[in-house]
């Protein structure tokens, strides 16, 4: 993928910590028309056993699964991105995560948004993961379902890994193209390997989508509503990362360094709306 800036720097330059999950009143501004259409994948695969989802249909988020993290790190996340990470832009509304990224000032900040992630409560080595989900929309605007090496604290990125299962650039015609990549170390560098899908029709802001991986010891492929649209052989020891535990992380960053910023045509709130989340394992 070309001039990719990614949201990994959160994990690394400043990182303010977690803070306890609350349950903020939703506005009436922040409530959203959740789509009816769209893909649904099957919850049983043959030679698979569903080992942990998360349906979102508690009145809050499961802070057995989730922890927030917040701020704008040092540099914007490493990516002169815009916004300021807040719980408060999490909500769960009719059965389904929504993210929100609005255009308000906080703590020196014109945007805020949210950013949640599994570290330390639910972790994965290999399987399949489906995320349903409806992306927001508009320049500047990056939202992305990704995944990171459980040993980020001991090694840093890149040597932990990185796996963006689903990442969208706002603006431009870009909301109909769905990326998905690596990244890793190689000689002490950063690599990456990645690859794009772009819908025949419409944007991925108009329904549900099901972007999935199926990762193994020997390659990871990516899936867009069951198309596969990218792989990578990971076998080379020098892709050693893609054999550990990983985990998941949720966010909507506005601007940075390959979105860009917001423009006049850039309107706001925006929403991600997640369905589910499903890790299956082989039997």
């Amino acid at each position: 993928m070309r001039n990719i800036f990614l949201l990994t720097p959160i994990l690394f330059f400043g990182l303010s910590g977690c803070v306890s999950e609350e349950n903020p009143k939703i506005d009436a501004a922040d409530s959203v028309n959740i789509p009816t259409q769209g893909l649904s994948t099957p919850n049983t695969y043959p030679g698979m056993n569903l080992v942990w989802a998360d349906e979102f249909d508690g009145a809050t988020l499961n802070s057995a699964n989730w922890s927030h993290e917040t701020g704008n790190g040092q540099n914007g996340w490493g990516n002169n991105e815009l916004q300021f990470y807040r719980p408060q832009n999490t909500s769960i509304q009719n059965g389904h995560l929504v993210i929100t990224a609005k255009k308000e000032s906080f703590s020196g900040k014109e945007y805020t948004s949210s950013r949640i992630i599994t570290k330390g409560k639910q972790q994965f080595r290999y399987g399949r993961v489906d995320i349903r989900a409806v992306l927001p929309k508009g320049q500047g605007i990056w939202p992305a379902l990704w995944m990171l090496g459980s040993n980020f604290d001991t090694v840093s990125w890149p040597a932990c890994g990185e796996i963006d299962i689903m990442e969208m650039i706002g603006g431009n015609g870009r909301e109909k193209t769905v990326h998905g990549t690596v990244h890793w170390e190689h000689d002490g560098k950063h690599a990456q390997f990645g690859g794009e899908y772009s819908l025949a029709s419409g944007t991925l802001s108009d329904k549900f989508h099901v972007y999935s991986i199926v990762w193994d010891a020997t390659s990871i492929r990516w899936f867009i509503d069951n198309k596969q649209y990218h792989v990578i052989d990971t076998t080379p020891a020098q892709l050693d990362e893609f054999r550990r535990s990983f985990f998941f992380i949720f966010n909507i960053a506005v601007g940075g360094n390959w979105p860009g910023s917001p423009d006049g045509t850039s309107t706001f709130p925006q929403h991600m709306i997640v369905d589910y989340v499903r890790v299956f394992q082989n039997n």
